[in-house]
């Protein structure tokens, strides 16, 4: 029996964070066996190339360098936790994977998506998603929601101006045209609770329950 690989996508303050946990518990009580993780992170090592990615103060970082960091993040998180997991017929909710990477670094960054794409065609050795949501917010709205959120730790990419985090929009947009069957959009702009519900739905559509 194998199980199911989700992600979920977006950009900062969309909320899929907290989205995620809702679901996880929720598919829990319906009976499936699910775990939740992160990217970069979810394992010790991964987690450690998360701390040296996000760093506020790693302001020289090369916009490459950071690319094949992730990359190397996201190999060690699936080998040792995602596909054990997959192959054991677990759901596996990952907050993040290779299409942050495309956006991020491939578009916003100015790397290019393909070549990013190519960088991580190594990592994850043709593991893609089964589902992915996107959780589409305005750059604007998702930053304010992050400046009012005391409980938040800022990172390095919340530092970034506007037009970095429309550029990571863009490239989404461009994701969702590219893959119309794996990459679903859920409207992050409603309350939570909504977008909980719409998400779940997504989800339970998918596993026809």
């Amino acid at each position: 029996m194998t199980g199911y690989f989700i992600t979920f996508e977006g950009g900062e303050g969309a909320g899929k964070t907290s989205v995620l946990k809702a679901i996880e518990k929720r598919l829990k009580q319906d009976g499936y066996d699910v775990i939740s993780t992160r990217e970069p992170g979810g394992i010790v090592i991964a987690e450690k190339i998360r701390h040296v990615i996000l760093d506020r103060s790693h302001t020289e970082m090369d916009a490459r360098t950071e690319a094949l960091l992730y990359a190397a993040a996201r190999r060690q998180h699936l080998v040792e936790k995602v596909l054990p997991a997959i192959e054991q017929g677990k759901i596996v909710l990952c907050d993040r994977f290779v299409d942050s990477s495309l956006t991020y670094q491939g578009h916003a960054r100015g790397i290019g998506m393909e070549e990013v794409y190519r960088i991580n065609q190594f990592a994850i050795d043709d593991c893609m998603p089964d589902l992915t949501l996107f959780f589409d917010i305005k750059p604007e709205h998702g930053l304010k929601r992050i400046a009012a959120n005391n409980q938040r730790e800022l990172n390095r990419l919340d530092e970034e101006n506007i037009d970095f985090h429309y550029k990571v929009y863009e490239a989404y947009q461009l994701l969702i045209g590219k893959f119309p069957q794996r990459i679903q959009s859920i409207n992050a702009e409603l309350e939570q609770i909504e977008v909980e519900q719409l998400a779940y739905k997504k989800i339970a559509s998918f596993l026809n329950l």
